[in-house]
């Protein structure tokens, strides 16, 4: 079969290569599936840098998050098993956390359900609290994770303020259904935030950037807000003042998703049926902007570490098992 290895770590373009590999061999509890799309998530990124928390022997294949065919024939969303990632005609997977593909959606679209949305709804709803009528702003809100939050956010009955940068990825937070859209290139953030919320800020903040989007929102989080980090895309870690979250009275929360399916695997299967239930009444579906054969993977994961993408980009192995567009 053909895959997609890193021999070592630097950025993806550079280090993965395409190679003809033997077909990964499933261990105890584990299961082959056929690949059918892989959607690319900022974690591969970081694996190719060598910098995410999780570090998989060399060589590796990236791709944490597809869509696939088990051997009986179900169609499946699974976490591949690294080091046999997703990027590749085959991988590999623990049977135990294998989720039943929604029929609402293509596998390109249900491959894109799972991490982010799973992020999303823990995020919102596990640590946030979040309620009808607050109101939320996402940072980075047209891409992968950003798309998530508001979609999730709008079907919980917030009012979502989008945070963007240029008038292209701006114009997609509208389709998504933002309220209010803030183009942090043209805009001052925190005045656009402020003048939007009649100058009582965001009641919960998402946070998948870091860097300056994080100190933008202790400027504009509201009395008894919630920040929650999900992330850090700008490449830059906060040091939060833990003094100013005393003074306005708002809290930090963090989110690391992976944790719930160790500590608390049945939340993942709820959440989940939650999902599920909201594809098939439409409210929600993952905004894939791009259906790329293999041999385009490496390009794909390095404009998605660039990030000039909107919504996800998704790796699709043979034109035969991709969904129609």
């Amino acid at each position: 079969m053909q895959a997609w290895q890193v021999h070592e770590n630097g950025e993806p373009s550079e280090v993965m290569r395409l190679h003809d590999v033997e077909r990964p061999t499933p261990g105890d509890g584990q299961v082959l599936l056929k690949v059918r799309a892989a959607n690319i998530n900022f974690p591969d990124v970081l694996m190719a840098r060598g910098h995410y928390q999780v570090r998989p022997p060399l060589p590796f294949t990236p791709g944490v998050e597809i869509c696939a065919e088990t051997e009986d024939g179900r169609r499946v969303i699974a976490t591949p098993a690294l080091p046999y990632g997703g990027f590749a005609e085959y991988a590999v997977a623990d049977a135990a956390a294998l989720l039943p593909a929604p029929d609402a959606l293509d596998d390109a679209e249900a491959a894109a359900l799972h991490i982010g949305y799973q992020t999303g709804w823990f995020g919102l709803h596990r640590r946030a609290r979040l309620e009808a009528g607050e109101t939320l702003l996402v940072h980075a809100a047209a891409g992968g994770v950003g798309s998530a939050a508001v979609q999730l956010g709008k079907a919980a009955g917030a009012t979502v303020i989008g945070v963007v940068g240029g008038a292209d990825k701006a114009a997609v937070a509208r389709e998504l259904g933002c309220d209010v859209v803030v183009d942090r290139r043209s805009e001052d953030v925190v005045s656009a935030v402020k003048d939007a919320t009649g100058g009582r800020g965001a009641d919960v903040i998402y946070d998948p950037v870091g860097g300056e989007a994080y100190t933008q929102s202790t400027k504009v989080v509201a009395f008894e807000g919630r920040i929650v980090v999900v992330g850090f895309a700008s490449g830059t870690i906060p040091s939060p003042g833990l003094n100013h979250a005393l003074v306005k009275n708002y809290a930090i929360l963090g989110l690391h998703w992976g944790l719930y399916n160790t500590k608390n695997p049945k939340l993942v299967q709820h959440c989940h049926e939650q999902l599920t239930d909201l594809a098939a009444r439409g409210v929600v579906k993952p905004l894939v902007s791009e259906r790329v054969p293999l041999d385009g993977a490496a390009a794909a994961v390095q404009r998605v570490a660039d990030g000039v993408t909107t919504g996800r980009v998704v790796v699709v192995p043979a034109p035969e098992n991709g969904a129609a567009a």
